[in-house]
């Protein structure tokens, strides 16, 4: 278990190198806004398997007792068409498919970011990236699992190419260089945003998919400045990103739990069973709920309506599971970052390729691979989430960052697909419920419930929750089965709590061994 602890700027990421661009930013004078940018650029680099310029990003900024909030995801393009989709027999958009890739919006959100809160200059902030593709970085045990994965796929063209090591996945440890990529970076930091959404990138990604989406799609994209949705929980509010966003089950779930444990000890059976309850009530409404902002079927605010969940959270009970449907399975590749600088701004911070490495779909020659974020869309026709031109797909992303009346309190988030509110309410309630330290509440053992689009009541544990804990839960009707140890898939969780002194600590999750925190 990683833990740090200081009085000036912290930096937590899923990787090592990641953290130290962060870090090195900040070195420079940079706000906490050029240490995401750096530390996100590079974990593209370094960890393909989790995000890149390829995909899409949110995130939420606290500065001044202000949170304001970014929406950089990607929309389909203007070629696409549900009914030529659903004529091929599809009921889902598979993974690899030319209309799961929607326009990239990480680089327009790095840019939108910048303008705002940046310090240094672009070319600055994507250099250590560039550096490291060039030079070459060592291949992690997550990213040969991924690029292994995925040979088949990134073997058809130069940007997969460059993962692999002589037409092989590299094996951990190994150099790695991508230095298509490192061009592309460097181009977008001299040249600014057009060097991705002009030109031959924009040129490429159309040809990637075979023209679903135009150049003009790709050149027209421009991410939103939203108003983040808050809800106040155990005494501290959680904020998070509005719908396309699923964030809002997070805060839901914690909620509600809230309403129906106000003494419990996270050592009693009924903390981790209503935990797990008020998770399926919120996430069963999820796919219905959540999708492009213009086309969602409630007012973000409403969703966090506290008498609607009041009224959900009185359909649980004590002692008994309630059978209920769950969402769709919707795996994640993704990164989550945080960071805080000396003036106190904040950034959580949050980018992904989707499923792992993405789509498979290379953009040329520009070393990157396309996510596959279309793949969150819904085929039926009618659906509020149904594909269509210019529309934003439901996304799994869900960071948060909290306050306490005008101070940042902390910025968390995770990994891990549509695991990431159950992860994320799991330790946001032994910090802010249970007064658990940040680094308690990182090794403390997780649970999840499966996504299957039906009726479910089974509950996978982490082996080391207590005997008690797990009979509880067999007890009140949960089919639960034990993992065979730690889960590297559930996180890993990144947070840095600040307490009312200004002593930040940020802690790295114990189950992914690149993950990373620092101060300074």
């Amino acid at each position: 278990m990683i833990e740090v602890q200081g009085y000036d700027g912290a930096v937590v990421t899923p990787h090592v190198l990641s953290t130290q661009a962060g870090m090195e930013a900040l070195d420079r004078g940079g706000s906490a806004v050029d240490a995401a940018i750096a530390a996100n650029a590079v974990q593209g680099m370094v960890a393909p398997e989790t995000c890149g310029i390829g995909g899409d990003l949110f995130a939420l900024i606290f500065t001044d007792g202000e949170v304001t909030a970014v929406n950089s995801s990607g929309w389909a393009g203007s070629k696409v068409s549900a009914d030529l989709l659903r004529d091929e027999g599809l009921t889902s958009i598979p993974q690899h498919h030319p209309a799961a890739v929607t326009v990239p919006g990480c680089v327009a959100g790095w840019f939108a970011l910048h303008e705002r809160h940046g310090r240094l200059p672009m070319a600055g902030l994507l250099k250590r990236a560039i550096e490291l593709g060039r030079d070459g970085f060592p291949a992690s045990t997550e990213y040969h699992r991924a690029s292994t994965r995925m040979a088949e796929f990134l073997a058809e063209h130069e940007a997969g190419a460059q993962l692999l090591t002589e037409g092989r996945p590299a094996r951990g440890g190994e150099r790695v260089r991508r230095p298509n990529l490192a061009a592309t970076l460097e181009r977008i930091g001299e040249e600014g945003a057009y060097a991705f959404y002009g030109g031959s990138v924009a040129a490429a990604i159309s040809a990637a998919v075979g023209g679903l989406i135009t150049p003009e799609d790709v050149a027209t994209y421009t991410p939103l400045w939203v108003d983040p949705i808050g809800l106040e929980v155990f005494g501290v509010t959680g904020w998070t990103i509005p719908p396309n966003s699923q964030g809002y089950l997070t805060l839901a779930t914690l909620r509600i739990f809230e309403e129906l444990t106000p003494t419990l000890d996270p050592g009693d059976p009924r903390w981790t069973h209503l935990l797990v309850e008020a998770y399926r009530v919120v996430a069963a409404e999820r796919d219905d709920m959540v999708a492009d902002p213009a086309h969602a079927p409630l007012a973000p605010d409403r969703l966090l309506d506290p008498d609607r969940l009041t009224k959900m959270a009185r359909t649980l009970s004590l002692d008994a599971v309630t059978r209920r449907s769950t969402p769709t399975l919707t795996p994640g590749g993704t990164m989550f970052m945080c960071a805080v600088d000396g003036d106190g701004l904040g950034i959580s911070l949050i980018e992904s390729n989707f499923r792992g490495i993405g789509s498979g779909l290379g953009a040329g020659d520009s070393g990157f691979i396309l996510h596959d974020r279309g793949g969150g869309f819904d085929l039926r026709p009618g659906h509020p989430n149904e594909i269509g031109p210019g529309k934003r797909p439901l996304h799994t992303l869900a960071p948060t960052l909290w306050t306490d009346d005008s101070r940042l309190r902390a910025v968390l988030g995770t990994r891990g697909g549509y695991q990431q509110p159950q992860l994320l309410a799991q330790v946001a309630a032994l910090m802010f419920a249970a007064g658990r330290s940040p680094r308690e509440a990182q090794h403390a053992p997780r649970w999840t419930v499966a996504h299957r689009g039906e009726a479910v009541t089974d509950v996978d544990l982490e082996p080391e929750l207590s005997t008690e804990i797990v009979d509880g839960l067999a007890a009140r009707g949960h089919d639960v089965r034990i993992q065979t140890g730690r889960m590297p898939g559930w996180g890993p969780v990144s947070v840095i709590d600040i307490d009312g002194s200004g002593l930040r600590t940020g802690a790295a999750d114990p189950r992914v061994d690149t993950a990373s925190a620092a101060v300074r």
